[in-house]
């Protein structure tokens, strides 16, 4: 059985930077994908970062050149380090894992497995 969680949320000031990890557990990484998503309150879930098995990197637009998704597949870790801040950052923010090959990046519908979400919240 496949679980996620996450770790590593919290509040921080406009300008700050946080980091997340996502701990993988009876996970297979070959020909699959990861990724971060984040939901804001009254808004869609939506796409952060996606990385796959060789490290190969998708970025929603709205994060690229703050935000880096990365992980370390030996530990079964993924992480997403967070810099620059705004407050249109505070979100719930989501590890999901299980994308194939072929299918579309960032997309809600690609992942097959979620974890609970860690609590992101960026003050002005």
């Amino acid at each position: 059985q496949v679980q996620l969680v996450e770790s590593g949320g919290g509040s921080v000031q406009s300008g700050g930077s946080l980091r997340l990890s996502c701990a993988a557990s009876g996970y297979t990484y070959s020909g699959r994908a990861m990724g971060w998503f984040r939901q804001a309150p009254g808004k869609e879930r939506e796409g952060v970062g996606d990385i796959t098995d060789i490290g190969t990197i998708w970025y929603a637009d709205s994060v690229k050149g703050r935000f880096a998704i990365s992980q370390d597949v030996a530990k079964n870790m993924l992480y997403l380090q967070m810099n620059s801040l705004k407050p249109g950052d505070t979100a719930v923010y989501y590890c999901a894992a299980g994308r194939p090959y072929g299918t579309a990046a960032l997309a809600v519908s690609s992942y097959r497995y979620w974890g609970q979400g860690t609590q992101v919240t960026v003050s002005s």
